[in-house]
């Protein structure tokens, strides 16, 4: 089985989410089921077919996220450190052609969000950057088109 890198910030989300999914979710969706369930015929029952419906997606994510954890590999962040980048790290770039500085924390793909600044592991931008050192430049091939990129800043905080 592969190990999924995990940061413990995503680790104990993604376990809140599961602990919110079979404590609260589950519960609903049953209650939801048993009164559609009392309303009689259930082939043309939409109300039911939408509780089973929502059951299925539940517990779907409730097995994704078992998968996921059951097979995590927190790394604490907090004792990272240096020059170059890898998992966990937080990343100053320049756009060399618009000027524009982004900042992203490189994270493991169940954490990944573009909005906040976390990015995928397995991301392009990710993987054309680990390895990397501040001042190099390095080329990320997105599906926007090649962008070029120079690293000035890396840092390792929870």
């Amino acid at each position: 089985m592969e190990k999924v890198p995990m940061t413990a910030g995503g680790h104990a989300a993604l376990e809140a989410e599961l602990k919110r999914l079979t404590s609260q979710e589950r519960p609903r969706i049953i209650q939801a089921i048993s009164d559609a369930r009392s309303h009689g015929d259930l082939s043309e029952n939409a109300e039911y077919h939408a509780a089973k419906e929502a059951q299925s997606l539940n517990e779907g994510r409730i097995a994704e996220l078992e998968d996921k954890l059951s097979r995590a590999e927190v790394i604490d962040v907090s004792k990272l450190s240096g020059d170059t980048v890898k998992f966990g790290a937080t990343v100053s770039l320049l756009d060399e052609d618009t000027e524009e500085k982004k900042v992203y924390r490189i994270v493991g793909d169940m954490e990944a969000d573009v909005k906040k600044g976390r990015i995928s592991i397995s991301s392009p931008i990710a993987r054309a950057l680990i390895g990397k050192s501040k001042g190099d430049s390095v080329e990320v091939t997105a599906p926007g088109g090649a962008r070029s990129y120079e690293i000035t800043r890396i840092a390792f905080k929870a």
